[in-house]
């Protein structure tokens, strides 16, 4: 008769042989598939057009340093707007689901807020801003395209980011603030101090997905005229009739995306394993 040691490692045996089977299957299966869509697209017809196009190593070379700077616009005017929208989108939520008769005048007005604002295409409120606000020659108003861009997509991205907010607020157990609320914590106090701290956790990697996106989008203020990667990019495939720059401000945005996806995943799987621990126990 087997001892408990003897059938634990009889266990963990045979759990790191199926795992060596499961990675060289992964391996296997890995270099066929993507070897077949390589071998697919290099022995397609058009393969020497699409190369010289698109894939052109002197183009690329010619135009990164350009590209690559002007691509630290796009960060900046990201980071910017990511805490913009932080911060608004935490506001409107927070009215949105506060109960006070008092308030419904603010509750309507976030309410529009959201419907009208995630219904308009971001290009769209980009561009209206960014051609808009100027053409009103208001004194002390701004009439920079790059911040009217950045106003653009933050108040897009507030909107999606405040219904987040609000399923995370929704989604705290009334117990959570009822429990606040007996221990003698003002109802402000208890949205700041209990509720919110469980809300944007649950919710984070949500936000985090959020901000892929708009790190993508940044580039449609390419729209309003600022030289920016993307635009930057057009202009060198303008005079070179060659798509590279393109391909070149791509994979700038690919280098920034692909670590922050990462992240999101890293987060989401740690999550997981705390609630099955949490369940477990």
């Amino acid at each position: 008769m087997h001892s408990p040691v003897d059938r634990r490692a009889v266990r963990a045996a045979a759990a790191r042989t199926a795992a060596r089977r499961g990675a060289v299957i992964a391996t296997v299966s890995s270099i066929v598939v993507i070897g077949g869509l390589i071998a697919a697209l290099v022995l397609s017809p058009g393969w020497d057009n699409f190369q010289s196009l698109f894939l052109s190593w002197s183009n690329f070379t010619a135009s990164f340093p350009s590209i690559f700077r002007a691509f630290w616009i796009d960060i900046k005017l990201f980071l910017i707007v990511e805490v913009a929208v932080l911060i608004v989108g935490l506001l409107v939520a927070v009215v949105r689901t506060t109960t006070s008769p008092a308030l419904f005048p603010l509750r309507l007005l976030a309410t529009l807020y959201v419907d009208i604002l995630r219904g308009i295409p971001t290009i769209l409120i980009v561009y209206l801003l960014g051609f808009g606000m100027p053409a009103l020659y208001i004194s002390g108003l701004p009439s920079d395209s790059l911040f009217w861009g950045g106003v653009g997509l933050t108040m897009s991205y507030s909107a999606y980011v405040g219904e987040v907010y609000r399923a995370g607020i929704l989604s705290v157990h009334p117990s959570q603030r009822a429990a606040a609320r007996s221990l003698g914590l003002s109802p402000a106090q208890s949205m700041r101090f209990v509720i919110l701290p469980q809300a944007i956790r649950r919710v984070l990697p949500a936000l985090l997905n959020d901000f892929i996106s708009l790190q993508k989008d940044v580039a449609l203020v390419s729209v309003l005229g600022p030289q920016e990667a993307f635009r930057v990019a057009q202009i060198y495939s303008a005079q070179t009739f060659n798509y590279t720059p393109i391909v070149a401000a791509a994979v700038l945005y690919i280098a920034v995306t692909i670590p922050m996806a990462r992240m999101v995943d890293r987060i989401q799987r740690r999550e997981r394993l705390s609630q099955g621990a949490g369940g477990i126990a």
